[in-house]
């Protein structure tokens, strides 16, 4: 007997959790892709992301996954041999550079652990020592989805300006997009990089790259951009199959139109302020948890946090046995420990990682904080058994 069978409970940190209204616009016959009802639907998606994003400026959409954003992002703006500073908080940003350094362009990273922000001051320190203004771009991540750290964009621009700086500010917000605050143009961000499949409520498949008129006159020099990812021709393309470079994606399309319709019913402030709540009431529940046991938050400081996906710690290699217990007999999936494997636990055995974005309410929130409760009673992992009550706490209070 299992207590598994019945609707899955999917509590990664993305692909996050199908509306079902999502999956019911996309249920449906193949479209006219020249003219038509697609083609001025997608206009509107356009206005939509920006909207999201709280920008007037440029967005490109790909057939891609948020790597595919990534590469689109570095080819229009760095040529072979420039130099980029790269802010690691995590393993996204790291991978991020890493790619650039596959293209041939010089990366110097600043890593500040797995536990922390970035520093503003040590970035303000090394773009002040940069006195040539070798570094062509500052890549960070709004938060990273392996640490779940959320970084102060917002100061990271401040600092810049500070220090006098021209490079341009490239921000992934892939994890965190229509669940954490990001305001591109009032923060200064140059080039954001998105997904559709976590905040965005739709099924893995598209990529975004937004950027300002800055980025964009940095592609005039871009000696790195190829015919496919060249963001130029997805910006107003006066034949819609330019957007894509091709077929669009067609019934993915309708899934986003779906999802943006669904934020904006709600209100993107609305979203953002659910999305805070039910990350406060999850914290709550591990805190009180961790007053009496191993169980512990990674990131320590809750203005440092995101509210859209939350790592843990505990003693190795209970956070594997746990993620196992919860999917073969209670029916809920949790984030493995991407990227926070040491010497001590190679195989990231004592972390775990809980999604809480995009279509996520209340009852879905107490419920994945109960099952996890079971499973800490059921392993004898030891742990304060006030959390759920923690929890109800906050949500009552909403």
């Amino acid at each position: 007997m299992s207590l598994a069978n019945g609707r899955h409970s999917l509590a990664i940190p993305g692909p996050s959790v199908m509306p079902d209204r999502v999956l019911r616009a996309m249920h449906r016959p193949a479209p006219n892709i020249y003219t038509g009802p697609l083609v001025e639907m997608t206009h509107t998606i356009v206005a939509d992301l920006k909207r999201v994003a709280r920008t007037e400026q440029n967005v490109a959409m790909y057939i891609a996954n948020g790597h595919g954003a990534w590469e689109a992002a570095l080819v229009n703006v760095l040529s072979r041999g420039d130099k980029v500073l790269v802010l690691a908080t995590g393993r996204f940003c790291v991978g991020w550079g890493e790619m650039a350094a596959k293209m041939g362009v010089e990366v110097e990273t600043l890593d500040f652990g797995k536990r922390s922000d970035i520093d503003l001051a040590q970035v303000e320190e090394a773009l002040r020592a940069d006195k040539g203004h070798a570094y062509k771009a500052v890549l960070a991540v709004q938060v990273d989805t392996s640490t779940s750290v959320l970084n102060d964009i917002k100061g990271l621009r401040g600092v810049m300006n500070a220090a006098g700086h021209p490079g341009l500010l490239m921000v992934d917000c892939i994890a965190c997009l229509g669940c954490d605050r990001f305001e591109m143009d009032e923060w200064g961000v140059d080039v954001m990089v998105a997904g559709c499949q976590k905040g965005l409520m739709t099924p893995p498949g598209m990529a975004f790259v937004y950027f300002s008129e800055k980025a964009d006159a940095a592609r005039e020099t871009a000696d790195l951009v190829t015919h496919y990812w060249d963001w130029r021709p997805r910006v107003n393309p006066e034949e819609f199959y330019k957007y894509f470079d091709g077929t669009a994606p067609t019934h993915h399309l309708y899934g986003l139109r779906e999802a943006l319709d669904m934020i904006f019913e709600e209100g993107l402030e609305a979203v953002w302020a659910r999305h805070t709540t039910l990350a406060q009431a999850l914290w709550a529940a591990f805190e009180t948890w961790g007053a009496s046991g191993p169980v512990e938050l990674n990131i320590a400081d809750p203005a440092k946090r995101s509210h859209a996906v939350t790592a843990v710690r505990v003693t190795a290699p209970l956070g594997t046995e746990l993620r196992t217990w919860l999917t073969e007999h209670a029916g809920v999936t949790l984030g493995i420990g991407l990227g926070m494997a040491s010497d001590a636990d190679p195989g990231g055995d004592g972390f775990f990682r809980v999604g809480h974005m995009g279509h996520v309410n209340a009852q879905m929130m107490m419920g994945v904080l109960g099952t996890i409760q079971a499973g800490l009673a059921a392993l004898d992992i030891p742990y304060s058994a006030e959390g759920l009550s923690a929890a109800a706490a906050v949500i009552s209070k909403a």
